[in-house]
């Protein structure tokens, strides 16, 4: 998955992806991202059928943020609950057409089932949710200048990260660049990567490397 830094395979496989529409895609990319065992994040476009969506023409989809998960580290009622605490549906829906929509694309019934028991278990406390709950039919990546938007509001930060992932792709996949955004946006701390970092299932060399590099930058 990342460029330049062995993860063992044991972080990255049997994660599971869940797609989620709450508004601007900037914010939960970086809210998401911050999360222990979220192994991935970027953001696009889904939820319509326009084809080759772009962020100026976007058809009939929504901004929409793609997690990959670990759900022996996170479970996705932990995730929904993290969704529904950070936007409010009634004040997106119908903004600017569907561009801003509160949406949940589910990939297969063992993730609806608990989509629909969080959505039900939230309306007991909040009344009707107006988000979308719909099977997942695509995900557009959006551009560039799209991924890790936080991050890149350091060009020192991107100077010492892209030294381990040279490529945007692999910045975008990186799950240290995840946390980093969302550290840029003040969704956790330095202390608190660092502490992860340590647990991470890679060499030792690497977790040094990492921990030396982020501790370098100038934020």
């Amino acid at each position: 998955m990342n460029n330049g830094i062995t993860i063992e395979p044991s972080f990255t496989q049997n994660f599971q992806t869940v797609t989620l529409g709450m508004g601007c895609f900037w914010s939960p990319d970086a809210l998401f991202g911050h999360l222990p065992g979220v192994v991935r994040t970027r953001v696009g476009y889904a939820g319509g059928t326009a084809a080759n969506p772009t962020y100026r023409d976007m058809g009939d989809h929504s901004e929409t943020v793609e997690i990959d998960y670990d759900p022996s580290m996170i479970s996705l009622k932990e995730i929904l609950n993290v969704f529904w605490s950070n936007h409010n549906p009634i004040n997106i829906n119908g903004y600017k057409g569907k561009q801003y929509m509160s949406l949940i694309l589910y990939r297969d019934k063992n993730q609806n089932e608990p989509i629909q028991q969080v959505k039900q278990r939230q309306e007991q406390e909040k009344g009707k949710l107006e988000t979308r709950v719909e099977p997942y039919s695509g995900f557009y990546l959006a551009e560039d200048r799209h991924q890790k938007h936080y991050l890149k509001r350091y060009p020192n930060a991107i100077e010492k990260i892209s030294t381990l992932y040279p490529s945007e792709e692999g910045l975008t996949n990186s799950t240290l660049a995840s946390r980093l955004n969302g550290l840029a946006k003040g969704y956790t701390n330095l202390e608190q990567i660092k502490n992860e970092i340590n647990q991470w299932p890679t060499s030792l060399h690497n977790r040094e490397m990492m921990v030396n590099l982020i501790k370098q930058i100038r934020w």
